[in-house]
């Protein structure tokens, strides 16, 4: 049986708007994960900062003590502000800062000090 042009015109529309839907999902995509993207770099140069500075640290205790849900706190029942890099790190580590196999790879910024010397 032949498509009526009506049915075609649907069939189009039908199309283009699961086009424009998935162009809006792969958008609100880039966004969250842009989102945390953010979050955990700002979430590390805080806990950085809160190592080199007491009003930092005490301002991040402050923050994990007033979490709102019980589970979130619970992530950070042995960690306190000033330490968070080194008890990460555990007895392996020789560079602080890093962990586990960060240990051993060399930063970009570490290479370029070492070329300076």
């Amino acid at each position: 049986m032949a498509e009526t042009e009506l049915e075609r015109a649907e069939k189009r529309y039908a199309q283009a708007k699961a086009r424009l839907q998935a162009l809006k999902n792969r958008a609100a995509t880039q966004a969250r994960k842009l989102d945390t993207r953010r979050k955990v770099i700002l979430g590390g140069a805080l806990v950085d900062l809160a190592a080199r500075d007491a009003s930092a640290a005490a301002m991040l205790d402050r923050l994990v003590r007033n979490l709102p849900r019980e589970q979130d706190r619970k992530a950070f029942e042995s960690w306190s502000p000033g330490n968070g890099a080194a008890e990460a790190a555990g007895p392996d580590a020789d560079t602080p800062g890093r962990t586990g196999a960060q240990a051993s790879v060399a930063s970009p910024a570490d290479t370029i000090s070492q070329r300076r010397t």
